[in-house]
């Protein structure tokens, strides 16, 4: 596993999203993003299992107009931020490919597989 530094914890507030590029991506492309939501931080792989494409078109923008669920821009299928679970949209059933968080002192850190 590698383990890849997000961001300090006051850079992701509650109701907030925010895409990370970690490792060897494509320049611009977030490979994973974070959701903080009752003062837990979610983070998934930023691909939707219904093309495998980004879930945003805008630079921090994955959740719907509420802030209440994880949308994907493309097709507007809707996630839950708690579990990735698609409830729906094309993919319903399927779910997002979640990234194990580590709390440190310095902030917040995610694991993925090399």
């Amino acid at each position: 596993m590698q383990k890849y530094f997000l961001c300090r914890y006051e850079e992701l507030t509650e109701g907030q999203s925010k895409g990370f590029s970690l490792g060897d991506t494509a320049a611009g492309t977030d490979n994973v993003f974070a959701v903080m939501k009752d003062g837990e931080v979610y983070a998934y792989k930023n691909s939707c299992p219904h093309r495998g494409i980004n879930l945003n078109w805008q630079e921090d923008q994955f959740l719907d107009p509420d802030g209440a669920l994880i949308q994907c821009a493309s097709h507007g299928a809707l996630f839950l931020i708690e579990t990735g679970e698609c409830i729906a949209g094309p993919c319903t059933g399927d779910a997002l490919t979640p990234v194990p968080v580590e709390h440190t002192a310095e902030g917040l850190y995610v694991l993925l597989a090399e």
